[in-house]
């Protein structure tokens, strides 16, 4: 952390700039590249209705923006109210390309809680001294792992638990007796994150630009892509206090950045307080669970509930069943890979590993009704059942097909999607999200799903609603949507070295009758493959 090195950035911030906009407000947002690699901006969250064309995810809804060029993205924010945010989603870039955004209530309407004095953004990070794209590329070559962060960050600053950088902390400035919203985000690549504020207790207001009923808690837990807005009350004694946060590592023997980053709270004017200042010398560092320790962050996902009850849409046209989890190819003969028994490392959701296509995007073969750009025949259940949390999966079922195949959805449909893990090389948490849909999440288990059982305890009721669902190591999440927002819409893991071997699909959904229910054609500046 003692050295300077040159990162990319937008418009020389990092991260970048603060979105903050209102509850039905249209956007527009030029990006040019001045960078040397391609790049595309995902809007992390928005629903893009009718605008799939602006989502971003590099060959799924648009080409990238090559070095020089530029593309104009356009969308409208439609009922969603939060915390968003938006990053690079072009190989490694997003490491340093993000940003938060803050989605307010609309004009003449107010928060469904006590109005806040003051809102901050918390984006949580992972930094590399080694330029990142160079990390992934290694990783690529060889089939190995990639290496590990060497820091975490807060709003992009590592905070004085490292060395060389007690003067690069974040600083959150608040008053005594003030009621404050801290937007948190977590943008780290690899790394599902506990969070904490030193003797402050959050209540949880909501995820995802969703509201939830509010809770009390004094720890988050946050996988890779999502967000969480919080309540505290500046009612300790006036002095400092670290906010915290740092990795859970939920599978074993993988190698973990197990560095804590932490920023400053800090009591300013007291006003009238007649409560005494603390001490100034040391910051209160909040208790963290152990880096293995699944407990709380199970505990703390189980408490998230819709403010009230909602129509859950039923009744469900697709059940799909989707295995997610890794694998290994077989390299070559002569090649040298550094995975186990010298294989390549990958992933698959049911046992497709998810192939980018370079020609077109995919958004771009659909409309234009282009053969041989992808094939819409992913499996809606795994093609072989087996027992998959077995801690002995045989080899033969450990070797997934590559290929660019999607799953194509009528419009109207709902779609209930179990996500199961398996235990092939290992268990490990995958933080799911999908790209252009909010969901319900409707239960999570451990162990096999069974649809007997499993589907008893299902919450119909009040479940929260989220874009990225974290499904448990050795585990079964459901998730319920209704497609009804036309495009080409990407799901995968929010684990980035997950996504680059391919754990990801696409759902292609059909135009459904009329104007308001069909995408439009693609902008003139649309960047070109």
């Amino acid at each position: 952390m003692c050295d300077d090195r040159n990162i990319i950035t937008v418009n020389g911030m990092y991260p970048g700039p603060f979105i903050q906009v209102r509850n039905g407000d249209s956007l527009v947002i030029s990006v040019v590249n001045r960078a040397q690699y391609n790049v595309t901006i995902h809007w992390h969250g928005v629903r893009q209705l009718l605008t799939a064309w602006s989502d971003g995810p590099e060959f799924v809804t648009q080409c990238p923006i090559r070095p020089g060029e530029s593309y104009t993205y356009r969308f409208k924010i439609t009922d969603q109210e939060g915390t968003l945010w938006w990053h690079a989603h072009s190989s490694w870039l997003r490491a340093t390309v993000y940003g938060a955004i803050a989605i307010y209530p609309r004009e003449g309407t107010t928060y469904p809680f006590n109005k806040p004095d003051r809102d901050f953004p918390v984006i949580l990070g992972e930094w590399w001294n080694a330029n990142p794209i160079d990390v992934v590329n290694e990783a690529i070559r060889t089939g190995a792992a990639p290496n590990i962060s060497d820091a975490f960050t807060i709003n992009g600053q590592p905070g004085d638990l490292y060395s060389c950088s007690r003067k690069h902390t974040e600083t959150f400035r608040v008053r005594y007796g003030e009621n404050i919203l801290l937007r948190v985000v977590n943008a780290a690549l690899n790394q599902e994150l506990y969070f904490s504020i030193g003797n402050h207790m959050m209540t949880v207001v909501g995820v995802d630009a969703s509201y939830t009923k509010p809770f009390l808690t004094n720890l988050l837990m946050l996988g890779p892509g999502q967000t969480t807005d919080v309540l505290i009350t500046a009612d300790q004694l006036p002095g400092k206090y670290y906010v915290a946060a740092r990795a859970f590592a939920s599978a074993p023997n993988v190698s973990f950045d197990n560095t804590t980053t932490t920023a400053i709270l800090k009591y300013t004017k007291y006003g009238c307080s007649s409560k005494a200042s603390a001490s100034a010398s040391q910051p209160l560092l909040p208790a963290l669970p152990a880096f293995n320790d699944s407990l709380p962050g199970k505990a703390f996902a189980s408490r998230l509930r819709s403010p009230g009850v909602v129509q859950v849409p039923q009744p469900v046209d697709m059940n799909l069943l989707f295995t997610v989890g890794l694998g290994l190819f077989n390299c070559k003969p002569g090649q040298n890979c550094g995975g186990p028994n010298n294989t390549r490392l990958t992933a698959s959701v049911n046992n497709i590993s998810y192939v980018s296509p370079t020609n077109y995007s995919i958004l771009q073969a659909n409309f234009l009704g282009l053969p041989d750009v992808f094939n819409p025949n992913l499996p809606p259940v795994p093609p072989l059942k087996f027992n998959f949390t077995s801690a002995n999966i045989p080899r033969k079922l450990w070797q997934p097909m590559p290929g660019t195949e999607v799953l194509r959805v009528k419009y109207g449909s709902v779609v209930q999607l179990v996500f199961q893990d398996t235990s092939i090389l290992a268990p490990e948490n995958h933080p799911m999200h999908l790209h252009g849909y909010d969901f319900y999440i409707l239960a999570t288990g451990s162990g096999n799903f069974n649809e007997t059982t499993d589907t008893a305890k299902f919450n119909l009721i009040d479940p929260p609603r989220r874009n990225t669902v974290a499904v448990p190591g050795g585990g079964w999440s459901v998730i319920r949507f209704l497609a009804n927002n036309p495009g080409a819409w990407f799901m995968h893991c929010h684990l980035d070295i997950h996504l680059t071997w391919g754990l990801a699909m696409v759902f292609v959904v059909d135009n459904g009758v009329g104007e308001l229910q069909t995408l439009k054609p693609p902008p003139p500046d649309l960047p070109m493959c």
